[in-house]
């Protein structure tokens, strides 16, 4: 079985953005996901690398969109 590729579509600074964000991907029926550090976010110190959405290579365009432009 073959497993989408993931792309990171979006990155922000903290985990309340990335939820935002996720929450009108979710709105338009795109699925996502978000990367913060490992441990499913609860280590904060981790985030250097900021906090990362994540979709469907398919639906990376459609999410961009949704999103607007990266601030």
């Amino acid at each position: 079985m073959d497993h989408p590729k993931l792309v990171v579509v979006r990155t922000y600074l903290n985990r309340f953005d990335a939820e935002l964000a996720q929450s009108a991907l979710e709105a338009a029926e795109i699925e996502s996901m978000i990367d913060a550090d490992g441990s499913s976010g609860t280590q904060p110190g981790l985030w250097l690398g900021g906090v990362k959405l994540l979709v469907r290579d398919d639906d990376a365009e459609q999410a961009a969109e949704i999103l607007g432009p990266a601030v």
